[in-house]
């Protein structure tokens, strides 16, 4: 199946000029032209952009996208150092996950204590 551009919009919630910088930065590989030059997107594509995606939102820079698609496009020689990518990757986001529970548990504990206090303001309130 094949879409356009506004299509992919729909599917993605990406805007087309961010489709085309993907595009124009060779991150989204693959992306065919109709005989009047009009982007036409398939379903690879669409896994593509969620991969990016996914990539993206947790902190991979642009940069690394590039490298990671230029070895996908050298083939299955690449295997092992695209695996490396991930994994390091992988682990990068785990670490910042790892931060991320550590602020909630703070954040948490902040709750708490407000909570405490308005209860215990609450009984007195009832007491007087």
């Amino acid at each position: 199946m094949t879409y356009t551009i506004k299509e992919i919009t729909k599917k993605t919630g990406l805007t087309a000029p961010t489709l085309r910088f993907y595009e124009k930065e060779e991150v989204l590989p693959f992306v065919q032209r109709d005989v009047n030059g009009n982007r036409v997107y398939t379903d690879e594509n669409i896994s593509w952009i969620h991969f990016i995606l996914a990539l993206r939102s947790t902190g991979m820079p642009i940069s690394e996208l590039k490298r990671y698609v230029k070895l996908y496009k050298q083939g299955n020689v690449t295997i092992q150092e695209r695996r490396k990518m991930m994994l390091d990757h992988k682990q990068k986001v785990e670490e910042d996950m790892r931060q991320t529970y550590k602020h909630l548990e703070q954040i948490n504990y902040k709750l708490a204590l407000y909570d405490a206090i308005e209860n215990n303001l609450q009984n007195k309130e009832i007491q007087i």
